[in-house]
């Protein structure tokens, strides 16, 4: 099954390509499945004073899933495409993204962290906000925030789960009961994770999670899917081949699926990215 969960378009303000030539080149390079799944819109702070190209315009999203839902009609019988939103977590704005996520049929919300407070932890333009704080506080933090994430209920699954370690800043001491922590938390909302190959492409050359997150995920019983992040349609389904091959190590023979906001789970195939 050639699945890829985790996609952006030029609406965002930080990726290239409209949403057809998405489908254009998942059509060309066979998927089976292509999940369109673009940033929430900014609530939390003012965009116009903020860094730009940060997320989609408010007035944008209508526009995003309509579009969506028209390709999905449109290409049908040539791919089955699934429609989402890559909806950040943000303590203290849980009515305001909770409106986001009912507003729309959306066919899965992954819930993802980005920002701690106003810091943008995944900004390469925000790395000296690590200069000013100690480490593990920091990772202490971020995996607070992705379990709360997981008791709001609005999230099907968690993307880029330790993506805390992009810019491969990492604490002395270890992380590991923090990333159990985490973990334990997703398993107990009902919840999935993915395994995002963008890690690949950062400085951190690692992708999310780790494979000793996935060990405990796999433990756990945690469903996963897989997404490329990509932010250009050439990255669609970039280093998936890995991701599928990493997975089926751990021991994984499954992904999870997503429609109408409920979870099937497919084989994953030997030979699902190696075509």
């Amino acid at each position: 099954m050639r699945i890829d969960y985790h996609t952006h378009h030029v609406r965002c303000g930080h990726a290239s390509g409209e949403l057809e030539e998405y489908v254009l080149k998942g059509i060309e390079i066979g998927l089976v499945q292509l999940g369109l799944s673009d940033h929430m819109p900014l609530l939390h702070v003012d965009p116009a004073a903020y860094l730009p190209g940060m997320a989609m315009p408010m007035e944008e999203l209508p526009n995003y899933v309509e579009e969506a839902f028209r390709l999905q009609e449109k290409y049908k019988d040539r791919i089955d495409i699934r429609v989402g939103m890559e909806g950040d977590y943000i303590e203290g704005w849980e009515a305001e993204i909770e409106r986001l996520v009912k507003a729309y049929p959306w066919d899965y919300v992954i819930g993802s962290v980005h920002f701690l407070g106003e810091w943008d932890i995944t900004d390469y333009r925000q790395t000296d906000g690590w200069k000013e704080r100690d480490a593990y506080e920091v990772y202490k933090q971020y995996y607070d925030a992705v379990g709360k994430a997981c008791r709001t209920g609005f999230y099907d699954y968690i993307g880029h789960i330790d993506v805390i370690k992009r810019f491969g800043f990492k604490p002395e001491q270890s992380v590991e009961h923090l990333e159990r922590q985490a973990l334990e938390a997703v398993r107990a909302a009902g919840m999935a994770i993915e395994l995002n190959a963008s890690g690949l492409r950062m400085p951190v050359n690692e992708m999310f999670p780790s494979r000793r997150m996935l060990e405990y995920a796999l433990e756990l019983g945690i469903p996963l899917t897989i997404g490329s992040d990509a932010h250009q349609p050439e990255r669609l389904a970039q280093y998936l081949d890995q991701a599928v091959d990493l997975l089926k190590n751990v021991g994984f023979n499954e992904l999870a699926t997503f429609k109408g906001r409920k979870r099937t789970m497919v084989p994953i195939g030997f030979d699902s990215f190696h075509v």
